[in-house]
């Protein structure tokens, strides 16, 4: 099995349908070093009632657990959607080689949408950023939560 950028995000899509069953904004995310997966996460804000766990938090805090160290130089992260300013940030901070993403987030994302912390000149960062994985399949999931959740 090749394992493409498509390969982990369908990981990702699981984290994020995990996130939907748990009525949770269905964002998931996993990271890779050298292709294996070494952290997964999803958004866990309503049911920790915490709002910094973002699925890319969640995870990155398992990837510096599991490597026992913060800089993350050698990984890529998948995530569903379009990081916000926080996650943007920790993702720069951990300096994470490679962003792969499903789909824009309008509202927050601060990779293209609403700003781009990642490409910003001023900022410490040669992170490399890919868009549009799965952005179909990701896309009418996100729709149908939201459907959902105005039905209730």
């Amino acid at each position: 099995m090749i394992k493409d950028d498509a390969y982990y995000m369908r990981i990702a899509l699981k984290e994020a349908k995990k996130a939907y069953e748990e009525k949770e904004v269905p964002v998931g995310c996993c990271i890779v070093c050298d292709e294996i997966v070494i952290a997964k996460g999803h958004n866990l804000r309503e049911t920790k009632k915490d709002v910094t766990m973002h699925a890319e938090i969640v995870a990155i805090k398992k990837a510096c657990s599991k490597l026992n160290r913060w800089i993350l130089d050698d990984c890529t992260i998948y995530i569903t959607a379009e990081p916000c300013l926080m996650c943007a940030g920790a993702i720069s901070q951990a300096r994470i080689k490679k962003i792969v993403y499903g789909v824009a987030s309008p509202k927050y994302g601060a990779c293209e949408s609403v700003c781009n912390v990642i490409d910003n000149p001023r900022l410490f960062t040669n992170t490399i950023i890919t868009k549009g994985v799965l952005k179909e399949e990701i896309e009418k999931m996100m729709k149908d939560f939201f459907i959902c959740l105005r039905k209730q």
